[in-house]
């Protein structure tokens, strides 16, 4: 598996948890000899929900609501089996969406 790039994205609404996780790995991916590239952050994707506060009338009166979706890429170069195998046996929080491109 040598001179391999693994491209790692991470997905999540909570930043720092997308920090928290992003460090875990770099540093078991750092512990095995691994080069790394990044975390690189990427645009933040903002979705904007306009609601009517009353169900009947007052329609110039409206509420909005956002949810934000952080993403970060990672990757790692010179990869050997020994961190694809920590990088598995690694365990990460539930709200982090993970990629990963060999």
């Amino acid at each position: 598996m040598a001179h391999q790039i693994i491209r790692i994205s991470l997905k999540a609404y909570d930043h720092s948890l997308l920090d928290k996780s992003t460090e875990k790995i770099v540093k078991t991916a750092k512990s095995t000899g691994a080069v790394i590239s990044g975390p690189i952050p990427l645009p933040t994707h903002r979705t904007v929900y306009t609601v009517l506060r009353s169900p009947f009338v007052n329609k110039k009166s409206r509420e909005q609501f956002q949810t934000n979706i952080h993403k970060r890429i990672v990757d790692i170069i010179n990869s050997t089996p020994k961190t694809v195998e920590s990088l598995m046996k690694l365990d990460l929080p539930a709200g982090v969406d993970i990629e990963i491109k060999v």
